[in-house]
């Protein structure tokens, strides 16, 4: 991670959103499941996007990080905490609620120390030990 001090703030490149962003905690783990993502799952940089906006309804949300299928639609939602939040049901909930708007396969809620992820399967989520790779997630 390519951090850097800028007066009395320090940052961190995005390489998503291609520019330095304010080192808060969770941006700190939103850029590493960022890399993970990359170089673990194999997930190019322009397959996510992060701090995405989007409406359910009339209500407005904004997803930490989003992974888009070859069709260009949403495949996975990702929430990330500061390390000292537990994932528990309520960020769950947070992701869920997410996907009422996005219809995604995949959740990944992690708090950089700890990561679950969940697999939609025939209408319903299961929990899984293993983040997808890419060759998964594009698929349509």
């Amino acid at each position: 991670m390519d951090i850097t001090d800028c007066g009395m703030e320090r940052q961190i490149w995005d390489p998503l959103r291609k520019k330095s962003v304010a080192l808060t905690p969770e941006e700190e783990v939103r850029q590493w499941i960022i890399s993970v993502l990359h170089e673990q799952s194999g997930v190019p940089y322009h397959a996510m996007m992060s701090e995405t906006f989007f409406k359910y309804g009339k209500k407005s949300f904004r997803a930490d990080l989003i992974v888009w299928d070859r069709a260009l639609a949403p495949a996975v939602v990702v929430e990330c905490k500061r390390p000292e939040v537990a994932l528990d049901s309520e960020v769950l909930s947070q992701a869920l609620r997410y996907d009422l708007a996005l219809e995604v396969r995949w959740i990944i809620i992690t708090n950089g120390n700890s990561t679950a992820v969940f697999y939609r399967d025939k209408g319903a989520y299961t929990r899984t030990d293993r983040l997808p790779l890419y060759s998964e997630i594009r698929m349509r």
